[in-house]
Order: C-alpha cells, then sequence, then structure tokens
C-alpha cells in the first residue's frame, strides 16, 4: 500500500507544464483613474466613458470556440480613489425580450442572458472575485477559489444597474476598493469579461478561453494593466449589528418559547489590502434559506452546503481542503443544535505567495442534548509553488469546555474531550489547466482511539476538447476521526477511475455527444471487496442547450453493518450479506432559454434483498420576466421488497414561488412536502434590502406531520441588520 501511496504522490506532483507563461498574457486592457464624476445608471453618458478605450474583440465559447463571438460586446472601465468601475454595453444579436429568470441575487448563469466580470488582483490565477448582472439588473457576486471556481454566498457591498434599450442593455458598476483584496503596488491585475446569450446560445469571453472550461478558468484571463498601482483604501472597517425579535412554539411537547429579543454584531476589519479580520459576537443565521430535502435511500449521512456569511470569504482554505466525502473541517458542525457564542476569523494572503486562515468559534451547551460546550479552532496555510499549484496545510481543533459538568463523566463516550486533524495536501494545477490533481495525508487524535487513524487520498485528472481523464484513489483508517469535518465513511480503500469522450458534429441538432464510464470500488484496509458501482452512460447535448443522458449502473454491496433499505428505522438486512442490482435510466434537462423550463430524471431496476426499485423525478420551471420565478421539484420512490418492509413509496414534493418586486424587494416561499421523515415543511421569507448589504428579514416557518396538517412546530422571525463603513 505504501509503494502505490508513494506512486500516486509523485504522479501528481510532477509538474506539468508548471513554467510556461500566461495563456492570455498579451490580450491586455489598459485602465487609466478619472477625475470625472460617473454616475452608476445604465446610460453612458458621462465624460469619464469616452475618455476609457474600448475592449470589443470577444471570443466566442459555446457553441464552439473557434471563432470570434457573433454577439457584441463592449466594455469600458476606469477607476477614482474610491471606486472601480466598469460599464458593459451588450448588444442583441437576434430581437426579443432578454432571457432572465428573476431579479433574485446571485442567478443561475445558465438560465439568464448575463454578463460578468472575472478578477485575479494577485495574479496568481488560483483565487479571485467575481461581479455581475443579468439583463434585469440582479446583481451577482462570488469569491473565486480553486482557479476557476465561485463561491455565490459570499456578498458585499458594491453598486450597479442595467438598462434597457431596444438594441442593447448597459450594466454599470462601482466596486469599492474597499471589497477586494489586493497588494497595492501591483500594476497588473488577472481579468476577464464574460457573456451569455441565450437567444443565440452563445458563451463568449474577452480572452479566448477553451470549450471545455468555464469562463471563470484564471489560468485564461487577460491583464488590467493600471497606470499607477490601485489606491490604497486607508481605513477599511466595518460593523455590522443586528437586530432580531422572534417566538416560536413546539406543538409536540406545547412549550412556547414567548416573544424573545436577540442582538448581536460582525465586524470586518483590514489589516491590509490582503489580510482580513471578522469578528462576531452572537450570530445569528435564521435568514439563511432552508436546505432542499432529499430522499435519503444511502447508507451514509448527506452533504448540504454551508450558507452562513461569516465562513464565507476565503472559505476554500477551511473548507476545500480534501475531498467531497473526506473533509476535515465542515463547518455547518458548529453551531449544529446548539448557539454560537463568539468567533474570530483571519484570513486573506500574507503577501502574493502565501495565503492564512484562522478560526476560532465558541459554542455554548444544550442541556436537552447533553451537549457541553465546545471550542473549534482551526489553522490552515497555502503556499504557491510553481505557476498555479499550491501546498495546503491545516490544523483542526475541537476542545469540549465543560467536559464534565458538576464533576460528573455523564457525557464520556458521547463526546469526546477533544479531537484534533492535521494534515498537508498538495493542489496541482497545470499552466493550461489540462492537468490538475490532489494528493494529501491526514491524522486524527482522539481520546480512546490509536492506531489506523491515518487518511491519504490522491487523483489527477486530464482536461482535453475531447477526453475527460481522471484516476482517483482515497484511504481512510477505521479510527480516523473528525468530529468537525465530514467522513460519512471510515475503514475503506478506494479506487475510482473514470473516462469520457467527446464527438463534434459538424451540422445538426446535436452539438456534442459521447460515452462516460466511472467506476467506483470500495475495500477494506485488508483490500478485500466490500462494494462497487460502475455506471455507463450516453451524454447529448443539444445546439438548444438541452442535455440527455442515458444510463446503465451496475452495484455491489456487502453490508459491513445491518441496514435497512427503505431508512426507515427497521435495520433488516443483517450485516455481511450480499447484494448485487443493476438500474438502467436517463436523466434530461431542457433548454434553458424558454420561460417554460423542466428536467426529468428515471431509474427502473434491481435493489437489495432481491427486490425492485422505481425512481422518477424531476423539476418544472415557468417564469414571468423578471418578477415571478415558480419552481416544482418532484421525486419518487416506488420500492418492491420482501417482507418485513413489502410495497413502500415515498414522495417528496417541494413547490418554490419567487417573487422578486424589485432588485432590492424579496418574497420566496418554499413548501417541502418529505414522505420518508413525515414532515411537511413551509418556509416564508421577506427580504427587504433597504440599502447595500443592509436587510430587514421576516421569516415565517411551520414543520407539519400531515395527518392532516397537525402542526409540530412554528416560527416568526423579525431580524434587521445594518452595514456601516467607518
Amino acid at each position: 500500500m505504501n509503494r502505490f501511496l508513494l506512486l500516486c504522490l509523485l504522479t501528481v506532483i510532477i509538474p506539468f507544464y508548471v513554467f510556461a507563461q500566461k495563456n492570455n498574457a498579451g490580450i491586455q486592457y489598459f485602465i487609466h483613474k478619472t477625475a470625472l464624476p460617473v454616475t452608476i445608471d445604465g446610460a453612458m453618458d458621462e465624460a469619464a466613458w469616452q475618455n476609457a478605450a474600448a475592449a470589443d474583440s470577444f471570443y466566442m465559447v459555446l457553441p464552439m470556440d473557434t471563432s470570434m463571438a457573433q454577439v457584441k460586446t463592449e466594455v469600458r472601465m476606469t477607476y477614482d480613489d474610491r471606486y472601480l468601475y466598469l460599464i458593459a454595453i451588450c448588444y442583441n444579436a437576434l430581437p426579443g425580450a432578454n432571457m432572465v429568470e428573476s431579479l433574485r441575487r446571485d442567478f443561475n448563469f445558465g438560465k439568464n442572458d448575463n454578463f460578468l466580470v472575472f478578477i485575479d488582483p494577485f495574479e496568481d490565477q488560483t483565487t479571485g472575485f467575481s461581479f455581475g448582472a443579468n439583463a434585469a439588473g440582479a446583481q451577482w457576486d462570488g469569491t473565486m477559489y480553486s482557479g476557476g471556481s465561485v463561491d455565490l454566498n459570499w456578498d458585499n457591498k458594491w453598486l450597479s444597474a442595467v438598462k434597457n434599450y431596444p438594441d442593447k442593455y448597459i450594466f454599470e458598476a462601482a466596486i469599492p476598493f474597499k471589497t477586494l483584496r489586493y497588494k497595492r503596488d501591483m500594476l497588473h491585475w488577472g481579468i476577464n469579461f464574460s457573456r451569455n446569450d441565450l437567444k443565440t446560445t452563445e458563451k463568449s469571453s474577452w480572452a479566448p478561453m477553451p470549450r471545455q472550461f468555464p469562463t471563470a478558468s484564471l489560468a485564461y484571463t487577460g491583464t488590467l494593466v493600471w497606470d499607477v498601482p490601485p489606491p490604497d483604501p486607508h481605513s477599511n472597517v466595518s460593523i455590522i449589528p443586528y437586530f432580531l425579535t422572534s417566538t416560536a412554539k413546539d406543538y409536540t411537547t406545547n412549550k412556547s418559547s414567548g416573544i424573545l429579543g436577540r442582538e448581536g454584531v460582525d465586524a470586518k476589519i483590514a489589516f491590509s489590502t490582503a489580510l482580513n479580520l471578522d469578528l462576531t459576537v452572537h450570530p445569528d443565521f435564521s435568514q439563511v434559506e432552508v436546505d432542499q430535502q432529499v430522499t435519503n435511500l444511502s447508507r451514509y449521512e448527506l452533504f448540504f452546503p454551508e450558507k452562513r456569511q461569516f465562513f464565507l470569504e476565503n472559505g476554500d482554505l477551511f473548507g476545500n481542503f480534501g475531498y467531497t466525502d473526506v473533509r476535515p473541517f465542515f463547518s455547518r458542525r458548529i453551531g449544529l443544535n446548539t448557539p454560537i457564542n463568539a468567533g474570530v476569523r483571519l484570513s486573506g494572503k500574507i503577501n502574493k505567495t502565501l495565503r492564512i486562515g484562522v478560526m476560532d468559534m465558541e459554542t455554548a451547551g444544550n442541556e436537552e442534548i447533553a451537549s457541553p460546550a465546545q471550542n473549534y479552532a482551526v489553522v490552515s496555510l497555502q503556499q504557491k509553488v510553481f505557476k498555479r499549484s499550491n501546498i495546503g496545510f491545516i490544523y483542526i481543533d475541537k476542545a469540549a469546555i465543560n467536559y464534565h459538568p458538576t464533576g460528573s463523566d455523564s457525557l464520556k463516550g458521547v463526546y469526546s474531550k477533544y479531537n484534533r486533524n492535521m494534515g498537508v495536501e498538495y493542489n496541482l494545477a497545470s499552466a493550461n489547466n489540462v492537468f490538475t490533481g490532489k494528493a494529501m495525508i491526514l491524522k486524527s487524535f482522539t481520546p480512546g482511539k490509536s492506531g489506523d487513524d491515518l487518511t491519504h487520498a490522491a487523483n489527477l485528472q486530464y482536461s482535453s476538447r475531447k477526453w475527460l481523464i481522471n484516476g482517483q484513489y482515497e484511504y481512510v483508517g477505521k479510527n480516523y476521526t473528525a468530529e468537525a469535518g465530514y467522513v460519512p465513511r471510515t475503514g475503506f480503500i478506494k479506487l475510482n477511475p473514470s473516462i469520457s469522450r467527446y464527438f463534434f458534429p459538424k451540422r445538426g441538432a446535436i452539438l456534442t455527444h459521447g460515452p462516460q464510464l466511472t467506476l467506483n470500488y470500495f475495500f477494506d484496509t485488508k483490500f478485500h471487496r466490500t462494494d462497487y458501482e460502475n455506471v455507463l452512460a450516453y451524454l447529448f447535448t443539444f445546439r438548444s442547450k438541452s442535455t440527455l443522458s442515458l444510463i446503465g449502473q451496475n452495484d455491489y454491496v456487502r453490508l459491513l453493518r445491518p441496514f435497512d433499505p427503505t431508512n426507515t428505522g427497521k435495520d433488516s438486512l443483517l450485516a455481511g450479506s450480499e447484494h448485487r442490482y443493476s438500474l438502467t435510466g436517463f436523466d434530461y434537462v431542457s433548454a434553458p432559454q424558454h420561460t417554460f423550463t423542466y428536467a426529468a430524471s428515471m431509474r427502473y431496476g434491481s435493489y437489495y434483498a432481491g427486490g425492485h426499485i422505481f425512481t422518477a423525478g424531476g423539476t418544472l420551471g415557468y417564469r414571468v420576466q423578471p418578477y415571478v420565478n415558480i419552481n416544482m421539484y418532484v421525486n419518487y420512490n416506488n420500492l418492491i421488497l420482501p417482507q418485513p418492509w413489502g410495497n413502500v413509496h415515498f414522495w417528496l414534493i417541494g413547490p418554490r414561488i419567487d417573487v422578486t418586486f424589485t432588485n432590492t424587494l424579496f418574497f420566496t416561499t418554499f413548501f417541502q412536502y418529505n414522505q420518508q421523515t413525515n414532515n411537511v415543511n413551509i418556509n416564508t421569507r421577506f427580504q427587504w434590502r433597504y440599502k447595500p448589504a443592509s436587510d430587514l428579514f421576516i421569516v415565517y416557518t411551520d414543520n407539519y406531520f400531515p395527518a392532516p396538517f397537525a402542526v409540530k412546530t412554528r416560527a416568526l422571525v423579525l431580524k434587521l441588520n445594518y452595514w456601516w463603513n467607518l
């Protein structure tokens, strides 16, 4: 096993093309300071814009990346001591209304006509910021990490306006330098502009981009050339206090909270233009949207992403360490069923090549679940090496503050006194992004557990226009423990190769098609096979942007512990029993440019214990542009099993209505019926963004047991926060 690990590490660490010149180094935009006023109104009528250079030669990315864009776009930029200004003139190629979902912030990129800018202030081709808007004026912003991923949960304070004309729409923005993180003496930033036009199904970018990569790919940015270094934003302190009042009642116990008041405060303090300190006291996240529920037929815990604002800036330093099913740190563990007392987080760049993240959070205890107060401390470092790769280090310490309350050992065995994790990883990214990969090793420290507490894993991926090839392995020791992480399974070795091939017809309705083969093999730590999942699919992508995938799947499972295939608590299949089953089905997603959209998915085949399964689901969407967006999610599972289960079926229904009166006034109602958990959830949220990044929320939540509609819990929350820059 050690030889295999060494081979994987050496393979991943090979720096493919790492010393190559930046791909689009010759594509440059020269930005000059203005002393003239700029009004953010979606009109290019200020003299400042007439003096700015125009970037108007865009390249097509989709459908094909072999020509100039057919849809014309023109971009101009300037700046003063406070703001970075940008204006984009997005001309119409075809008549008709623009395609948008709503005025909701952070819209779905593929379902909206939009313009985006991707900014790499350190020109490290790894991290940055993105801003933009759809054709109706809804804002889109996020932090960038891993060379091309955008975290849209990040919100910050900036100004924009979109104005529609008969032949175009104009997007105009003012981004405060206080919002950005950068090194003040750098004269070159990485930058790219992206345009999505659904009427022509064309996606384009200012700096040319291979079609297999998103336009957010920082490996292909052009260069923003400053006439003088960008200004120092001087004092950069933001105080964000909030006040909340709420009432709640548990009808199953007939307990009511009465009317409660709560207040807290967040603060952002810039130590430099690249390093930020976040503080929070008594944070509250009641305004965060509820998770979309799913029917869980797996043997393991499900993953739901972090949405809380405090954890998001530079969140990749903490949460992206490891792989999707081996995360040593998962911030949603903090404050799970317990309130957070306070927290501090320092994150950003020490210099051009070194990033740092330090976080400490304290939670209160919860007597109802016998949980002691906890402290979570995390230190993460990331050192850039070669052109775009980096080496990372992480240390996590979760400790119980009151492990023996009043001298009792009652919590021993329920909550450990402490759990610590330490690890390093190497992230490979070649200069042209064709080769990417990772190699990591982690060790946990937990009282009462020693030996076989290591985790190591590696992967290498090759991405070209015609091929996508990935090889991955994981080893997780049976005693490896990450109490502050997400590791749903331990004591296994996983081998996961996959390969996809793409073909490009010269004409016809099909844009690309090709097979995809994915193999997932699991073994115990003595390399005895425990389960596998083999999936063969054939994917069609149509010129209309609709997709169809035909799927065949073959599975084998040797249960390591008793398991109820309905996940309703029966645990009737014996540990050690073997099960083989096969499934066939399809996935279809309609073209996004219509006001009525839909997606459908189906699987049918054999199942555990010689049974059968039929599962079908999909979404229906209808929008009244740009004010109303209606979505209906439906999932149905029918399990045909021997006794004691028999014929079991589960419905999951989730209609959602988004009403965006303006781009600052929103109303959302989300209804979810989950038959597997016997629960109906209704979440209604009103949001008024009365000033940039300052909001009033009214949130109403009900949970019912359908007998019929017997109330289980009910809560009403009113929250007001204000973003105050000092």
